[in-house]
């Protein structure tokens, strides 16, 4: 049954209810938001660069710009697929309906919930280096940073951040919506501090400071800049040169750019509760923005990274913090014992520690302002899946007044607790982290193949959509954008589980538990689906028959 043939709603008893209870909370400002928060800067981004150091030849601003180009094609994808379908769940409702509910219900879940697990401990372990550890060491408590780095601190962080995620997504969308527009522009203004800072102060400014608040926080001796430097190259780190361009190694350093620009389109599951999501101008727009806004403030944080702090000291700063952490043979301890975080060093440069605290502060918020997105778009998918019948009935209750699915969410929060504590106190558990952004690609590639199938498979849903009309020689556009996206989406996923010298950390020879852990995940997915094929046909309800239809926001 197509769009234009849903003017009575769905057969009477075939979904949990005649539409789903959820309200359009949201504006299209509101969805940019999102997803700007989702390809985040400061939270993901400066983490995950900090491990470019693995491909010292690889020139990052045109990987960055490059990455852009490409993600587009994910963004042109996603916002015809939201247009064609604005309904709650995004990835899993399209795969559902396109590629068949068994298939599409075992990919999406198990990225959309399952993976979601581990990204808690992510989260916690950013807020952590990126908040707890530089505030405490700038203000001179140094037994609360290091309590964070104990199995009993990393427990607890990943405690405050599921506490932190579950209260704002319990407040509800709108409510959200408006914490993560506060977040934003004050974050924008701290963002603006610290850019300030770097291009008014010169290479021997930067030096200087770090010298001395190396000495004054840390008890660092001597030329603590130089010695970062050495630190790294007895690690194995030979010097990286920001002016150097070859297309190998840009294309290598692709796959860590992915750690926090793959993910504009993480609100593709809230489109069912954005106001005129089906006119793919607004999708559209909202994830463009997110993506090439961030696209640019990148550009502009690591040419002034270049500037005033020198890209070889940078690079040397996170391979000497990630070798020695690592225990990599032959690296010794760093004169900095935290994770070099640019907000905190671009302080260093005001002699103030009240001032550097402040800053700290004000750009956690980018962390907290982003936060959210650990659940809340998951929450959407786990919704869907239950209104079709797949999962129980209370995984699909929503509260009377804020509109939230509070089943959903308690789907979340108690796993992830376990995951947190296995984190935590089983530290041989942690290789399977590495891959969380792997499975979630995957789970992009197949929503992929269903846009590329799209227009054959569902004719109906197809041709009565606004999409309908683009073609390009004679080829739907949907087509042609997903072939594009597929492959780079593939050439990632060769590139982690294959690599020959396993830069990223997951290659499927060197990661076992993580393999065995996704395996798991994959065959649980079969196993519940299986389970409520049985259950429902045993009460007379066809899920095939549910996958073929559209339900009624």
């Amino acid at each position: 049954m197509g769009e234009a043939t849903m003017g009575s709603g769905p057969r009477p008893g075939l979904f949990l209810r005649n539409a789903t209870g959820l309200v359009k909370s949201w504006s299209t400002f509101d969805a940019f938001v999102y997803s700007f928060w989702s390809v985040n800067l400061v939270t993901l981004g400066l983490y995950g660069m900090s491990f470019v150091y693995t491909v010292p030849d690889g020139q990052l601003l045109a990987a960055i710009i490059l990455f852009g180009v490409l993600t587009t094609f994910l963004v042109v994808t996603y916002a015809m697929l939201v247009s064609v379908m604005p309904r709650t769940g995004g990835d899993y409702a399209w795969q559902s309906r396109v590629l068949g509910g068994g298939l599409g219900f075992v990919l999406s879940i198990t990225g959309w919930w399952f993976t979601l697990f581990l990204w808690a401990p992510i989260y916690a372990n950013i807020l952590v280096v990126q908040f707890f550890a530089p505030l405490a060491y700038t203000l001179g408590w140094t037994n609360v940073a290091t309590f964070f780095t104990s199995q009993n601190g990393i427990f607890v962080s990943c405690l405050i951040v599921l506490a932190f995620v579950s209260v704002v997504v319990t407040l509800g969308m709108e409510t959200y919506a408006r914490i993560q527009k506060i977040c934003f522009w004050i974050g924008i203004v701290g963002l603006v501090v610290v850019c300030a800072l770097l291009l008014f102060a010169s290479q021997s400014d930067f030096q200087s400071a770090f010298n001395r608040e190396a000495a004054s926080l840390f008890g660092a001796k001597g030329n603590a800049y130089q010695a970062t430097i050495a630190a790294a190259g007895k690690g194995g780190f030979g010097g990286s040169d920001f002016g150097h361009f070859a297309f190998g190694p840009i294309l290598l350093l692709m796959p860590w750019l992915a750690f926090y620009l793959l993910w504009p389109n993480w609100g593709a599951t809230l489109y069912g509760e954005v106001r005129g999501a089906k006119d793919i101008r607004k999708p559209f727009w909202s994830m463009f923005w997110g993506l090439w806004v961030t696209v640019g403030l990148v550009a502009l944080v690591v040419v002034l990274i270049v500037k005033t702090m020198g890209w070889n000291f940078y690079q040397a700063a996170n391979a000497a913090y990630w070798n020695s952490l690592y225990a990599v043979a032959g690296a010794p301890a760093p004169p900095i014992p935290v994770w070099p975080y640019p907000v905190m060093m671009a302080g260093w440069l005001v002699d103030n520690h009240l001032f550097q605290a402040l800053l700290i502060i004000v750009m956690g918020l980018w962390f907290f302002g982003w936060a959210g997105t650990l659940f809340l778009s998951s929450t959407r998918v786990i919704f869907a899946a239950a209104f079709d019948r797949v999962l129980p009935a209370w995984a699909a209750n929503i509260s009377a007044k804020r509109r939230v699915p509070y089943g959903s969410l308690v789907l979340m929060i108690v796993p992830s607790l376990v995951i947190s504590a296995i984190y935590a106190y089983k530290p041989t558990f942690t290789s399977v982290f590495l891959d969380a952004t792997a499975v979630l690609a995957l789970t992009f590639f197949a929503t992929v193949v269903a846009a590329i199938i799209l227009p054959w498979r569902r004719k109906d849903l197809y041709n009565a959509s606004p999409i309908a009309r683009y073609r390009v020689a004679g080829i739907p556009a949907i087509t042609i954008v997903g072939v594009i996206t597929g492959a780079f989406l593939l050439f990632m996923l060769y590139e982690w589980s294959f690599n020959g010298a396993d830069l990223y950390g997951t290659t499927f020879s060197s990661t076992p538990n993580s393999v065995y852990y996704f395996l798991a995940t994959y065959a649980a997915a079969i196993v519940i689906y299986v389970v409520a094929r049985v259950v429902r046909s045993r009460q007379g309800i066809d899920l095939s028959r549910i996958h073929h239809e559209i339900p009624v926001e």
